[in-house]
């Protein structure tokens, strides 16, 4: 109980910079070798297979989306829900959405498993597989999909214990689990010669250990929230309300399949094979910085969203400025490693000099707006940790899906493969004066509506 109490305490009073970066350096670390996963798969694959097992695997990422989609679903929502009401001194409501998280993972497991797998050849085929790349993707997906409910229980627990009060011991059980995966996919991919089936298999196997430490984790009554009788059954207002928190990074990532398949399509008709491949690397690339930005965001929930639940706006607003600045630093050290390095970067994933040629053309044209979108991710997520889902939402779709896809569909009748590229931070640059309009028009009434709460006569942090 000592410990539970310091916990809370830390969350309460203690320095917001100190807070920020005891809870975002595990977080940051956990993401960025959660990324890892990807990045290891790719290289293992690329050097081990070959540049079209690459592009197989590119094929696979809308579905990879979904996946994700669903799992940040209740993750993410489940997290915050659990911090908010860990503020309010909820003791056993915190504790009962821990067991509608578990639950609800594996009943998203199954609901998405079960199509997916009927009809995976066709979607597939659908999302930019060829004659030459099918068999790849295939034989990836199916090992990833018939290991799903370990990767939900695993990840979405995971974010739980972060916003709990355990960010290091989240961090370890993601590193523990990608350490294992880096001993293995190489066993599997060239001694045993299993190919792309190999690299998944070593990744599920590595999320089963990552469970199995979160589970015990959980089931330890000296842990600030635990497994105990009566939490099990689901309940409207928490299952609602992770559904609603979870809804906007869900949307995201449902969006990003569809982007990803126009991406593909495009590539597909402007490239070929190879372009696809290209894109699977510098996909990589992307979502290795954009996790830097995602892992800050996981550090900065607990604080923001306790805060937030205890009435404390200041704070609240004191850890929103540091993330803005740390994140925006984030994707401008992505911007500078890929305008200066493209062509080794792109050479990490394969020697085959036609795809590096590829990606490191289209990895110095996607990033041109990419400082700017440290600060979409932050302020996002922001609304997300004080419960303002409907705005979060809005916001990740007006990229994705108002500016982003239109791109697509339009610049590579024009510039081809630069077309699909361009339309990267094209998008980027004018979701960020939305986002930029939103968030100030916010921040004038949050700090009129809290002003009690603030510094007398400044209304600010």
């Amino acid at each position: 109980m000592a410990a539970q109490s310091r916990n809370i305490a830390e969350l309460e009073n203690a320095s917001v910079w100190r807070l920020l970066i005891q809870y975002s350096l595990p977080s940051i670390a956990g993401m960025v070798v959660y990324s890892l996963y990807n990045i290891i798969d790719s290289v293992f694959i690329g050097h081990g297979v070959g540049p079209l097992a690459l592009s197989g695997l590119a094929v696979t990422f809308p579905i990879m989306n979904l996946t994700f989609a669903l799992g940040t679903l209740v993750g993410i929502g489940g997290a915050a829900i659990s911090s908010i009401r860990l503020g309010r001194k909820d003791q056993e409501g915190t504790e009962r959405t821990l067991g509608n998280v578990l639950i609800m993972s594996l009943i998203a497991a199954v609901v998405l498993v079960i199509p997916t797998l009927l009809f995976l050849t066709e979607i597939l085929t659908a999302f930019g597989a060829s004659g030459q790349t099918l068999t790849y993707a295939y034989d990836f997906m199916l090992i990833t999909l018939l290991g799903l409910p370990v990767t939900y229980v695993f990840f979405n627990l995971n974010h739980v214990m972060r916003a709990t009060g355990y960010p290091k011991k989240a961090m370890g059980s993601t590193l523990l689990s990608v350490g294992i995966n880096i001993i293995l996919a190489p066993i599997f991919i060239f001694w045993f010669k299993w190919g792309i089936t190999g690299a998944a298999v070593a990744t599920l196997l590595a999320q089963v250990v990552g469970m199995v430490r979160v589970l015990l984790h959980f089931s330890d009554a000296a842990s600030t929230v635990h497994f105990r009788r009566g939490i099990w059954q689901l309940r409207k207002t928490i299952v609602t309300g992770i559904l609603s928190i979870g809804m906007a990074p869900c949307l995201v990532n449902v969006c990003g399949s569809a982007v990803t398949v126009a991406i593909n399509r495009q590539l597909a008709d402007h490239g070929g094979d190879l372009a696809i491949g290209a894109y699977g690397i510098i996909n990589r690339i992307l979502i290795l910085f954009a996790m830097l930005v995602i892992g800050l965001t996981q550090g900065m929930q607990p604080i923001i969203g306790y805060n937030h639940g205890a009435m404390k706006p200041a704070r609240v607003l004191l850890t929103l400025k540091y993330g803005v600045l740390a994140g925006t630093s984030f994707t401008s050290l992505g911007f500078l490693a890929c305008v200066f390095f493209p062509r080794g970067i792109a050479g990490l994933f394969t020697d085959d000099a036609s795809l590096i040629s590829l990606a490191a053309n289209g990895l110095i044209i996607c990033v041109l707006a990419f400082p700017l979108i440290g600060s979409q991710i932050i302020i996002g997520n922001f609304f997300q940790a004080i419960g303002k889902a409907r705005l979060a939402i809005f916001l990740s779709l007006t990229r994705q899906m108002l500016f982003l896809l239109p791109f697509l569909l339009v610049l590579p009748r024009f510039w081809g493969q630069d077309g699909v590229w361009a339309s990267l931070p094209l998008a980027d640059v004018l979701s960020f004066i939305v986002t930029l309009l939103f968030i100030r028009r916010f921040l004038k009434y949050y700090r009129l509506k809290n002003r009690h709460y603030l510094v007398p006569g400044t209304g600010k942090a």
